[in-house]
């Protein structure tokens, strides 16, 4: 079974650095072919995908978010990291982590994949 857990601060002021970390257990980051992804729901609104990390190590991100997105990861600790800069209130949402696949630059998720139960951000002075 495997399990993802989000963790980073609940708040966060305007124009700093949003940084979330995502640990994964009972499965490797690394295994063939898994798409390690980010995804948000802001208050009333609906899931916006950010993006993801490959298996392999490559990124691919949203565009209306790709200039202040940053994916990265930690092999060793089996953990991949976010980095949303210049946050504004807009940026207020629960974060996810999640696993899926790649079809075509798209990420998708189906019923054999898995999500983590999520994280409040709020963005406010």
């Amino acid at each position: 079974q495997v399990q993802l857990q989000e963790s980073g601060p609940g708040l966060v002021k305007p124009s700093q650095t949003l940084s979330l970390t995502c640990t994964v257990s009972g499965g490797s980051i690394t295994t063939n072919y898994y798409y390690w992804s980010w995804i948000r729901q802001p208050p009333g609104k609906g899931l916006e995908w950010i993006g993801y990390i490959a298996y392999s190590g490559s990124t691919y991100y949203s565009p209306s978010l790709k200039s202040r997105t940053s994916i990265s990861r930690d092999t060793s600790k089996n953990q991949f990291t976010l980095q949303l800069s210049s946050v504004t209130p807009e940026d207020t949402a629960v974060y996810y982590c999640a696993r899926g696949g790649e079809m075509g630059s798209s990420w998708y998720s189906n019923e054999d994949d898995y999500w983590g139960q999520g994280t409040q951000v709020t963005v406010s002075s």
